[in-house]
């Protein structure tokens, strides 16, 4: 599940999923991440993609990403027990990244596991069980610490600015090695 919603204040309401850089957007290189997933939803507007994708809102609009999280789970197959979540807007998450919240996740007594930056922080990737996502009229409105919070968590540490993401323009910059000035969306 990539989680493209959002209001992007600080990018002036930009929509982030169509950022592109060297001709791919964040929504591509988030689909490049979890290309082997039995299904894939995109939680946010709908724009092209490479690969067949379900896009969902949230309903009522707005609810946050614990609500995204909980309307895209409500589309998914119930067979599923893990769901991969991803924010769009984290341009160095891989595929290798996701396999190694899989891993962490997989054979132990662990309910989730979620990418966390240097200061340890967790960070909008993870894999989580299924079980731990709150039904969608529980969800509007409720900070996603809550499920980052959920049963027994494993971190995984980010490596090579996985855990960088793009909020600002200053970030887009730093994205596109462009230094800060004439940025282009």
């Amino acid at each position: 599940m990539i989680l493209t919603g959002g209001t992007a204040v600080r990018l002036g309401g930009t929509d982030k999923a169509g950022l592109e850089h060297a001709g791919r957007t964040l929504l591509e290189r988030s689909l490049s991440a979890v290309a082997g997933a039995a299904d894939i939803v995109v939680v946010g507007p709908q724009i092209p993609t490479s690969v067949p994708v379900r896009f969902v809102h949230e309903d009522p609009p707005g609810g946050g990403p614990l609500a995204g999280v909980a309307a895209g789970v409500a589309t998914l197959d119930p067979a599923l027990e893990l769901i991969v979540v991803l924010a769009v807007d984290m341009p160095h998450v891989s595929a290798a990244t996701v396999a190694r919240l899989l891993d962490a996740v997989a054979g132990v007594d662990a309910d989730a596991a979620w990418l966390t930056d240097l200061a340890g922080r967790r960070q909008l990737a993870g894999v989580v069980r299924r079980a731990l996502v709150p039904p969608p009229d529980r969800a509007h409105g409720a900070p996603m610490r809550l499920l980052m919070n959920a049963g027994s968590v494993r971190d995984v540490p980010a490596e090579s600015g996985e855990a960088d993401d793009i909020d600002t323009w200053e970030d887009l910059a730093r994205w596109r090695g462009e230094g800060g000035s004439g940025l282009r969306t």
